[in-house]
């Protein structure tokens, strides 16, 4: 006899909202009182919750009691000033158990993994990425429909793990999802330290609205760009307090502000200076009150030097400010996170005259910049802040390995391993993934590469990821192995 599918009468229901009843109200109460007493959430305490033996997927469980050890590799640990030889790196689950003298055995349960004597290093870290916006083009980004971005996203991260880069400070966009679905290993990516919407006055670098979407009005609806979370513009310093306290609570690990005028934006001019004092401190106060910090993208002495009157910690860009800006920043112990713009192969694709304009004042200080940044001992880090270019997106670690220019292969290394992992570290208690990360020592997250060659002597190796990097493991996996006698 053929079933049939039944389906029930949609009815509108009649009922009062229960949630004004006394009932709901007493409940609602006790559970208040009792999470008022809980300890607060954290890594230990979501552990302490998951009994023995389980996970919050198989996937982690199984990687939970996997060994791994790496044999006949040189180790560089992402701390030291050479590679470390006659040693083996023993994994368990997600983190480094051990390193060892390369003759002691390995684990008898464990998967060996010959290195064929290249270079096992931290995987890299890029500190000003764009997941979100680094593939499609401005146009795509600004009136494709959003799932298509997000799924170009997808793919970029996927593309982004198998160029060697284990994690991404993200310094604008919606990732939050993308972040998620890569923790759950639902999908493939980096580790991504995640700023949320920009913040960004009216008519400043994030402020991508038509000429006829101004004025808003008072009740205005939010512009597309805001709807979907790329920014938020905010004028005075109660806006900037809500957009910054919104960013952290979707999941913000820092928050990111706009303080001047950009190459890209369509309204202001690179020497813009762009928000105020109060406004920035409102955001401080956001982000220290959560534990986290404040980075900037500004380009001019003024606009950095009125970040630091507000208590930002980090600059990004910074390619026209002067040695007493610099001075400055060395005094209040700031970060500098700085990318080799150039007016070359890699730089952004500008189809508008006056943003070509901007972007050569800008790239012509690059040089500078650096200079300044190594005379007076700044905290420098390195990211790519790749925008709206699927090709130059493809060229990740070659414009790490550009740094050349101005650094040392060991202190490039240095920056894209453990003094951007330091930077990354600098959210705090909002740090998604409190672990140790981009070196190789005992208990560190398991995120590492093997190198066919030695990026020591041949930095160069870096943008031929496809074909020098034969092993690359995040958290403990393995989703790339191309060693001929590996057991794995």
């Amino acid at each position: 006899m053929q079933q049939k599918t039944m389906f029930l009468p949609a009815y509108e229901h009649s009922e009062a909202c229960l949630c004004h009843s006394p009932a709901f109200l007493r409940i609602n109460t006790v559970l208040t009182r009792q999470a008022a007493k809980a300890p607060p959430i954290t890594t230990a305490t979501v552990a302490a919750a998951i009994p023995a033996g389980q996970s919050t997927h198989s996937n982690a469980a199984a990687s939970a009691t996997q060994l791994k050890a790496f044999i006949n590799v040189r180790i560089f640990d992402g701390v030291s000033d050479q590679l470390r030889e006659g040693m083996q790196v023993i994994v368990e689950g997600n983190k480094i158990k051990s390193i060892e003298p390369a003759d002691t055995p390995p684990p008898a349960q464990a998967k060996v993994i010959d290195g064929n004597g290249g270079v096992l290093m931290p995987g890299l870290i890029d500190a000003h990425w764009h997941a979100i916006m680094a593939r499609p083009s401005m146009m795509t980004a600004m009136t494709a429909d959003f799932n298509y971005i997000q799924a170009l996203a997808i793919a970029e991260a996927q593309a982004t793990l198998l160029r060697g880069f284990t994690t991404v400070r993200d310094m604008g966009g919606p990732v939050f999802g993308l972040k998620r679905a890569i923790d759950e290993q639902i999908t493939v990516g980096p580790r991504i330290y995640p700023s949320g919407a920009f913040i960004s006055q009216t008519g400043g670098h994030g402020d991508f609205r038509m000429l006829s979407e101004v004025p808003r009005a008072p009740a205005g609806s939010l512009s597309y760009i805001e709807r979907v979370g790329i920014t938020a513009i905010a004028d005075g310093a109660d806006q900037v307090l809500l957009r910054a306290r919104e960013q952290l609570m979707r999941g913000a690990s820092q928050i990111k502000f706009m303080a001047g005028g950009g190459v890209a934006s369509l309204y202001d001019g690179i020497d813009v200076t762009e928000g105020s004092v109060p406004e920035i401190q409102a955001a401080v106060t956001a982000a220290e009150n959560w534990g986290t910090y404040v980075t900037v993208h500004a380009y001019t002495a003024r606009a950095v030097t009125m970040a630091i009157k507000g208590g930002v910690k980090c600059i990004e860009h910074g390619q026209l400010v002067d040695e007493q800006t610099v001075e400055l920043m060395a005094q209040q112990n700031l970060w500098w996170c700085l990318q080799p713009f150039l007016d070359d192969e890699d730089a952004v694709p500008m189809a508008n005259p006056a943003s070509r304009a901007k972007q050569l004042v800008m790239s012509a200080g690059t040089d500078n910049a650096y200079q300044l940044a190594k005379k007076h001992h700044i905290k420098t880090a390195w990211g790519t802040d790749t925008l709206f270019d699927a090709r130059l997106a493809t060229r990740q670690g070659a414009q790490l390995a550009k740094l050349i220019r101005w650094y040392t292969p060991l202190e490039i290394l240095k920056m894209a391993t453990s003094v951007n992992a330091e930077l990354c570290a600098l959210s705090g208690p909002r740090n998604p993934y409190p672990e140790k990360l981009g070196v190789i020592e005992a208990g560190a997250l398991a995120d590492m590469i093997i190198v066919d060659g030695d990026p020591l002597t041949d930095i160069q190796l870096l943008a031929q990821p496809e074909d020098a990097f034969q092993m690359i493991m995040k958290n403990g996996q393995i989703y790339k192995n191309t060693l001929e006698n590996s057991a794995v």
